[in-house]
């Protein structure tokens, strides 16, 4: 199966998944979406409750929030896979339990495999934790790591600021640094920034012609 095939069959998997108590209180699952070839993949935690109702992720205040942030730093959300630890919403919006975040683990790793991005940008502490261990979020956040193959920046979640409008400041500081952040990782993987479109020479241009 391809990147888009594989995405599609974990949705249809989360949609219908029981293996941890969370479906209980799931009205729509809430898998993630974006391109099947994103460079960037952004990760939270959870669904919320308008997440919950619309079956996609970050669309209440903190998803509004998030598209103003990445729009600052030159990113379009159409632009991005946007995703969470947990495929369905912890009842009240606590804190995922880690019995839920291990059922859960499977199909991100999963997603990660078929999107294959070359940054990943954690949203709060328990993505932060999944490629961090042991980290703590208010010491490394707004910093990039090298993880594996690719490139893992650290973020508070968006959320963080509505709830304690102290630390906004410090997430509006950290994403304007991430067009800095995503140089620098494109340059430690020998890449370039995607063009936004193919641009196409007119056939009969000589500078078409072959050197060989």
């Amino acid at each position: 199966m391809n990147a888009e095939e594989i995405l599609a069959q974990v949705a249809k998997e989360v949609a219908v998944c029981e293996r941890c108590a969370l479906y209980h209180s799931r009205k729509k699952s809430v898998p993630g979406e974006g391109p099947a070839n994103a460079e960037i993949m952004l990760i939270g935690e959870g669904p919320g409750f308008y997440e919950n109702e619309q079956g996609r992720p970050f669309v209440g205040a903190s998803g509004q929030f998030l598209t103003d942030l990445l729009a600052q730093a030159g990113l379009k959300r159409s632009d991005v896979w946007i995703g969470n630890v947990v495929k369905c919403r912890p009842p009240g919006n606590r804190d995922p339990l880690p019995e839920e975040l291990a059922t859960c683990d499977e199909y991100l790793e999963r997603q990660i495999k078929a999107i294959n991005p070359s940054i990943i940008i954690t949203l709060g502490r328990y993505s932060m934790g999944k490629f961090m261990p042991g980290a703590k979020i208010s010491s490394v956040h707004g910093q990039m790591r090298k993880v594996g193959d690719r490139y893992v920046i650290a973020m508070f979640h968006p959320a963080a600021a509505l709830h304690q409008a102290s630390l906004k400041p410090s997430i509006l500081a950290d994403f304007a640094k991430l067009p800095e952040l995503l140089e620098q990782a494109r340059k430690g993987l020998g890449r370039s920034a995607p063009d936004a479109a193919p641009k196409e020479k007119p056939k009969d241009d000589p500078k078409q012609l072959s050197l060989f």
